[in-house]
């Protein structure tokens, strides 16, 4: 008698022939989802198709529009990719990532690429789609992974697997190639028939796909050019000091030279901020700095730094919260029965714009100082602006169109910033901004509002979801960007999140995020903090702010 077992989906209870991969199971219900299922979650613990669940599991099945799944779905984007310009180009053909562009991955081949060839590789992905190969998990001695790699050339992988401390590590194989990868892979290539290329240049591409926020399609690309020449200066930099990949930096620090890397990063920055406060200050005309960011881009201390430099060039300057210009907690909207923070509507914006417009007719104006405990507005300072003044205004709605129309453009001039992230943890696995910023975020709410990795957790979907609707349509408004990351800070963040993230139990609904940034940060040996200045951007999260603290 075959033996069977018992599973429990939606509440509902099914019988399976004891062997039954996930995959299997899944066909049954692939009526509910729109797209194909790439992972499921079983007893709170995502799972790949391939495995087998034991007797009386719970599962829940996922889509790519599960921001795990949407990853996972990327990642074998990415291996599909690699895999098939191998088999059209050979074998030393290859691709390295670069970053998220308009809710898509900047990629570069290591062969010239031509429009022409784009296609090819579109309709030979297509192609090996259908074919439905399997993607397989495979547990490999370390040694041996690292001397594969070291034999193709992929000397970035063999830099990560020199500071991995496990024996053995998994590695995915697709057809003939081996790759090693931080997040999970579909089954096969079967799930990956939703893409789209838009070609850049004679070397980079933009992969498309649908997205949590843009499911139902994939979005037509549009180039930010002020964004992507962010990205460039920090490319630029990172390919001059010769520290692309993670591997490069535990490099650094496993040779004591963290301290001339931290140095060396924060005069970069410095003369960036310089050089914008000269810029903005030749400009006579301007009277405002508005300033926006999503959250956990350092907007306060970035605020301050360009205010400092500003008062260098003989100008006073004064720094304004958007946040201070709150509506009272009663008149707050809400969605879900929580107060949305977030939207533009908490703002009193006829108190903020008639206050700004006074200002700038040189009246003397209260200011207000919205106290977070009672949800009120204080008012216990006035200024008054004189000729040549600066404001500089900081709020994630500073580039919203909506703010100070009626003053006149030439007067403003608006800064968008972000911690971009170009450094990758190795040509075929990138760090990704939101993950920056997120561990940023863990680590300051800990530390300043006491609350534990699953409080920040928990509120991260909402202030993504603001995000994506309140500050990045808005990117383009800037005059310039500026990238507020820091090169080192992951190993600096690491000794800070590690320990906060173990405290993360299994049954929590957190789990796999926290175990996901654990695996993430291992890639990288621990910074310590003693040599970061006072005045940079990662003491905004660590603490030792002289603006904070």
């Amino acid at each position: 008698m075959n033996e069977e077992i018992k599973v429990y989906i939606n509440s509902q209870e099914y019988t399976y022939p004891k062997g039954t991969t996930l995959r299997e199971i899944s066909q049954s219900f692939t009526d509910n989802f729109k797209h194909p299922i790439i992972l499921a979650k079983v007893n709170n613990s995502i799972k790949e198709l391939g495995r087998i669940p034991e007797n009386n599991s719970q599962i829940e099945f996922f889509d790519l529009t599960n921001k795990v799944a949407n990853r996972t779905y990327v990642a074998g984007l990415v291996f599909l990719i690699q895999y098939t310009v191998k088999q059209l180009y050979g074998k030393e053909a290859d691709i390295i990532l670069h970053h998220s562009i308009d809710k898509g991955l900047l990629i570069e081949t290591t062969f010239p690429l031509t429009e022409e060839k784009l296609k090819e590789i579109d309709t030979k992905m297509h192609e090996i789609v259908k074919q439905d190969l399997p993607i397989k998990k495979l547990a490999v001695d370390r040694v041996e992974a690292s001397n594969y790699f070291k034999k193709i050339g992929d000397l970035s992988k063999v830099g990560t697997l020199k500071y991995n401390t496990n024996n053995i590590v998994s590695l995915y194989k697709l057809g003939n190639i081996y790759n090693y990868f931080y997040t999970y892979m579909p089954a096969s290539t079967k799930y990956l028939d939703e893409f789209a290329f838009t070609y850049i240049s004679e070397s980079r591409f933009v992969l498309r796909y649908p997205t949590v926020y843009q499911s139902d399609t994939i979005k037509e690309y549009v180039h930010h050019e002020k964004l992507y020449n962010a990205f460039e200066l920090c490319n630029d930099f990172n390919q001059k000091t010769k520290i692309e990949n993670g591997s490069d930096i535990n490099n650094i620090v496993s040779r004591g030279w963290a301290d001339e890397m931290i140095r060396l990063n924060e005069a970069v920055y410095n003369k960036i901020l310089i050089d914008l406060a000269i810029e903005i200050t030749n400009h006579k005309e301007i009277s405002i700095v508005l300033m926006a960011g999503p959250s956990s881009s350092g907007k306060t201390t970035v605020s301050k730094k360009l205010k400092t430099f500003i008062n260098g060039q003989a100008v006073r300057v004064y720094s304004i919260s958007m946040d201070d210009f709150f509506k009272e907690k009663m008149d707050t909207p809400k969605i879900d029965g929580k107060y949305d923070f977030e939207s533009l509507d908490a703002v009193d914006l006829d108190l903020f714009n008639g206050t700004m417009e006074k200002l700038l007719n040189y009246e003397e104006v209260e200011m207000p100082t919205y106290n977070f405990i009672t949800g009120k507005k204080e008012f216990k300072e006035k200024i008054k602006l004189e000729e040549k003044d600066v404001l500089i205004i900081e709020g994630i709605h500073a580039l919203d169109t909506k703010i100070l129309q009626n003053i006149p453009k030439e007067k403003k001039y608006k800064i968008y910033l972000s911690p971009l992230t170009e450094l990758n943890i190795d040509n075929h696995n990138r760090i990704s901004t939101t993950d920056n910023r997120l561990l940023r975020r863990i680590v300051r709410d800990n530390r300043t509002r006491g609350y534990d990795v699953e409080m920040s957790l928990a509120a991260w979907d909402d202030v993504r979801k603001g995000e994506e609707e309140y500050i990045f349509p808005f990117q383009d408004e800037a005059d310039y960007v500026f990238n507020s990351g820091e090169i080192y800070e992951m190993g600096v963040l690491k000794t800070y999140v590690e320990p906060l993230l173990y405290n993360v139990s299994i049954d929590s609904p957190y789990y796999e995020e926290a175990k996901r940034l654990i695996n993430f940060l291992r890639a990288f040996l621990p910074i310590p903090s003693d040599a970061i200045p006072k005045d940079s951007v990662l003491r905004e999260f660590i603490g030792g702010s002289c603006y904070h603290d």
